[in-house]
């Protein structure tokens, strides 16, 4: 009976470290998407005078910098992923007041953006997400650790279509609210995501705290 628990443990533990060799592939993967993009956006951000794209472009960033912590703790203790999610939450937080910041900076200037740069880049960072989407999907119900970074993504791609509706809004009207109202939406889904990560990672903590007594 022993030697088939040792048998089951030894293949739990082959499984778990397959299914992480299979995570940090991905995650370098979209770690490499979202840093190229970084300097896409932020270039085209600037030079369209666009609130989205720029607070996009920072979004990418948050991400590359969160998909490099997650690397970093694949395969550690559940506590030290809980707390690495916890500062991921905190990353995510301060993008959300960022953007906002941006946001209402750009509505008391009345800045106009170039619809047409904010189409095309908007366009781009959308099939980026895209892909980093699919390849995070299989990990959606992970620990708060993968999810925080499921998460990143799936807000991202929602952001990318707001951008492109914002794109159109300004071509439109001739006005930079549409892209006002997108990056405050932006702003806002950072920091819902930010909330729902560290509600999780706060949960795995507790757990396991309490662990050893029982």
């Amino acid at each position: 009976m022993s030697g088939s628990c040792c048998n089951h443990n030894e293949a739990d533990q082959a499984a778990r470290a397959q299914a992480d060799t299979v995570y940090r592939r991905v995650l370098w993967a979209v770690l490499a998407i979202n840093a190229v993009m970084f300097v896409v956006e932020i270039g085209a951000g600037i030079a369209s005078r666009s609130a989205s794209l720029q607070a996009d472009a920072v979004d990418f960033l948050g991400d590359a910098a969160n998909y490099g912590i997650s690397l970093f703790v694949v395969g550690y203790a559940v506590h030290i992923r809980a707390r690495a999610s916890l500062a991921k939450a905190l990353t995510m937080g301060a993008f959300g007041i960022w953007v906002l910041g941006v946001a209402g900076w750009n509505m008391v200037t009345g800045a106009t953006p170039h619809a047409y740069t904010m189409g095309i880049v908007g366009f781009s960072a959308l099939v980026a997400n895209a892909a980093s989407f699919g390849l995070l999907w299989r990990f959606r119900e992970g620990d708060s650790n993968m999810r925080s970074a499921w998460i990143c993504t799936r807000n991202d791609v929602v952001s990318n279509i707001a951008v492109l509706l914002a794109a159109l809004g300004v071509f439109g009207t001739g006005t930079g609210w549409p892209d006002v109202l997108v990056a405050s939406i932006m702003g806002v889904l950072a920091l819902q995501g930010a909330a729902v990560v560290t509600r999780q990672a706060l949960a795995e903590l507790r757990q396991y705290r309490v662990r050893p007594a029982e």
